[in-house]
């Protein structure tokens, strides 16, 4: 069974709220495992969501760059160890220039657009700094009217596709995105496995436990309903107008939303946490 630590209870408590021997005995019964946790209490308290889905606790920046012509935007994801080094000015130097060379050469391969100078200005860069630096993923998105929204903080962004409409309507909704974080443009875009997952989740919840089965699927039917509406984009009360869904506002433009692809910065990305204070006691021990 993997070792539980204080930092791990912490994260659990802050995704959902709960109480900390809770936590400490959901992970208990995970072996660790943070997201599974979730899950598990989803099914067992009726927990309806988590805070914040996966662990991000990468650091580094996103860059973006969008045509004068809304023709096509550019969005780029550089990673380092630590926020110190994420605003440093060579890093943002070199992110910049990984933006460009991708707007020029219009290669989203990382591996490719990282050949030669950029791979030797990224390699002399962690000799400086001292922590590895990565260029972790690049968007390039054309079509009829394509716009984009970055955060103040530089560590989330936008970019999306309408099909017609102006520029100013595909950065509304390239705003939204960015605060809102949809999971899909549209109901039936929503994946399989995601729907299943959902509706195992939602059986598993006290208030469908004895319930004859036709009450279950029709309990289920409204939930999985608001799910969807909840988490698809066209479906999203719009954030500068409540009273709006994001389509709504879409379709008054004489336009439909083709896409969207939003970068955060270390989302899905899992690194060792370390309990510091046991880290010391052991570091004396020796």
């Amino acid at each position: 069974m993997a070792a539980i630590s204080a930092a791990m209870v912490k994260e659990l408590r802050e995704l959902t709220g709960l109480g900390m021997l809770e936590c400490k005995k959901a992970l208990a019964e995970a072996d660790g495992d943070v997201n599974k946790a979730v899950e598990d209490l989803r099914k067992k308290s009726g927990l309806k969501a988590a805070k914040k889905a996966g662990r991000t606790a990468a650091e580094g920046v996103v860059a973006l760059q969008v045509a004068d012509d809304n023709s096509s935007a550019v969005l780029v994801e550089i990673n380092s160890e630590t926020d110190f080094v994420a605003r440093d000015a060579g890093f943002l130097a070199f992110t910049q220039e990984v933006l460009k060379k991708a707007v020029e050469t219009g290669e989203a391969d990382v591996a490719k657009l990282m050949e030669g100078e950029l791979e030797e200005a990224r390699q002399g860069l962690v000799q400086k700094i001292g922590e590895n630096i990565g260029v972790r993923r690049v968007a390039i998105v054309k079509g009829t009217m394509v716009s984009g929204y970055i955060h103040s903080n530089n560590r989330v962004a936008t970019i999306v596709e309408l099909s017609g409409g102006d520029a100013d309507t595909a950065r509304d909704v390239a705003m939204h995105v960015t605060a809102v974080s949809p999971r899909v443009v549209r109901p039936d875009d929503m994946p399989a496995e995601l729907l299943e997952k959902e509706k195992d989740i939602i059986r598993s919840q006290p208030d469908m436990a004895g319930k004859p089965e036709e009450i279950v699927e029709k309990m289920m039917t409204g939930r999985i309903n608001k799910f969807l509406k909840e988490n698809s984009l066209v479906e999203q009360p719009f954030v500068k107008d409540p009273d709006q869904k994001v389509g709504q506002l879409v379709k008054a433009q004489g336009a439909e939303v083709v896409s969207f692809t939003r970068y955060e910065v270390g989302e899905g990305i899992e690194v060792e946490k370390k309990d510091f204070a046991a880290e010391v006691a052991e570091q004396l021990k020796g």
